[in-house]
């Protein structure tokens, strides 16, 4: 059985290039014929993006998912069960061999081809924060360690969104001026995470390429980001997709105050996850 964490991908600025793992997790499992499938899990059909990885890495066998992770809600439930699904069939196609070590860069190939991008499955394989490179195939991925302690509040709505639909609201090419404006601030995201410098966060994860399109397209999510900023938090993004909305909150500030007046969904209290998958 392997445990992947959930993902927080885009941070804002840094569209398909920056990434965080959260303390949400899934758990998959291939299915032997002479051991019953535990509690909580469910054997998944062979659509399911689980599956397809196995399948299409070598693996053999009914592949069972028991999750945390809401799908469709922009917090990386495909690339975690991916990540997980193709690195239970490297183990097999690999035995005696710890592939989360061996074959990382496999893994994070594989994984990235499948879902098109790569923030959020680096996310999910590595742990904390990671920087993404991705291009013909190829990833280039890059972890840093955040300050200690980020406490990470997610606004999660009952409904859903495509990845596929949202990408396809994007314009396919931006301003210069845009373009600048992102790159600075995802460069001065990456410093602000790294040393716990709060106040310069809110400014560091503006965004021009992509948020403006879907906040508009998601006013639910417009409102519960504003919401939470004016409740105090240091920052707050889109997460993946959308809809959830992520914030960056201080301990001192109580969930409730947060959760106060926000559109109706599920607030959740967490914290990046520095591990990223692993055995159980």
């Amino acid at each position: 059985m392997i445990v992947v964490p959930a993902s927080s991908a885009n941070l804002g600025p840094g569209f398909d290039v920056l990434g965080m793992a959260l303390d949400l997790h899934a758990e998959i499992d291939v299915i032997e014929p002479d051991r019953p499938v535990a509690d909580g899990f469910e054997v998944v059909s062979k659509r399911h993006p689980a599956s397809i990885a196995h399948r299409e890495t070598g693996g053999s066998g009914d592949v069972a998912v028991r999750s945390s992770i809401p799908s469709g809600r922009g917090l990386g439930f495909s690339g975690a069960v991916r990540v997980g699904a193709i690195a239970l069939a490297l183990r097999d196609v690999h035995p005696g061999e710890d592939v989360l070590v061996t074959r990382r860069s496999t893994i994070l190939d594989l994984a990235a081809n499948l879902e098109g991008h790569a923030d959020n499955v680096a996310a999910s394989l590595l742990g904390g924060v990671v920087i993404t490179a991705f291009d013909d195939g190829r990833v280039i991925a890059r972890r840093i360690d955040p300050a200690p302690g980020l406490r990470i509040v997610t606004w999660v709505p009952s409904f859903r969104t495509s990845t596929d639909g949202s990408r396809a609201e994007l314009p396919i090419e931006v301003g210069r001026v845009d373009a600048v404006f992102n790159i600075a601030r995802t460069a001065l995201l990456v410093d602000a995470l790294g040393r716990g410098d709060r106040a310069a966060m809110r400014e560091a994860t503006k965004d021009r390429l992509h948020q403006p399109v879907r906040l508009a397209s998601n006013p639910e999510s417009a409102a519960a980001m504003a919401r939470m900023l004016a409740s105090g938090a240091d920052a707050a993004w889109l997460s993946g997709s959308g809809p959830t909305v992520a914030a960056v909150v201080s301990d001192e500030i109580e969930l409730a105050r947060i959760s106060d007046e926000l559109p109706p969904g599920r607030v959740l209290d967490l914290r990046i996850d520095s591990i990223g998958a692993r055995w159980r």
